[in-house]
């Protein structure tokens, strides 16, 4: 097994296509390449660091008791303490929960509405259908949009909805809902 170290945007990216808990990287990539075991490969110059780690991310999707540590170790990271502004600690924690377990967030999601409003959507038109001032923004990384003129305390109840959904422990929802 060869390590490679790839930008946060890519590896999103790579880890939206996850269709299991569990699988590992290298079949995300096989998969979106259609590259089978055994088909000849082309060479071409690869920069291999052996002393880099596996993000946290990547760790946990291969065994998904390592969720919780990913999702504190968001909360610690550098990108997560740079954002001043909630709406964009909402959607880093939006993005790391579908990385982590995409079905998981897809069957929270699905349950998650306002009385009167759709939450999350496939697409930006279905939100602005249920109302114009909705400011929907995708959610990086997935293939979910959200809507984003909520107070910050209706975005801490999305997250906390969520994030119980998927079976989070009790202090850590607290924690991220805290930080949001």
């Amino acid at each position: 097994m060869k390590t490679i170290e790839v930008d946060e945007e890519l590896y999103r990216y790579i880890a939206s296509h996850t269709q299991h808990i569990g699988e590992s990287a290298s079949d995300i990539l096989r998969r979106m390449l259609k590259f089978t075991a055994g088909q000849p490969v082309r060479t071409a110059p690869v920069v291999a660091s052996g002393q880099a780690e596996p993000s946290a991310a990547a760790v946990a999707a291969q065994r998904p008791r390592d969720r919780v540590r990913a999702v504190r170790e968001l909360l610690l990271s550098d990108e997560y303490a740079e954002q001043s502004k909630a709406v964009n600690r909402f959607m880093l924690v939006l993005s790391t929960l579908y990385t982590l377990d995409a079905a998981g967030f897809a069957a929270a999601t699905d349950s998650l509405h306002g009385r009167t409003r759709t939450y999350f959507a496939g697409d930006q038109q279905t939100l602005l259908a249920n109302g114009t001032h909705t400011k929907p923004k995708h959610v990086p990384g997935t293939p979910y949009w959200v809507i984003t003129n909520t107070n910050t305390g209706r975005k801490r109840s999305m997250i906390e909805h969520i994030m119980q959904a998927m079976q989070f422990p009790a202090e850590l929802i607290e924690k991220v809902c805290g930080t949001v």
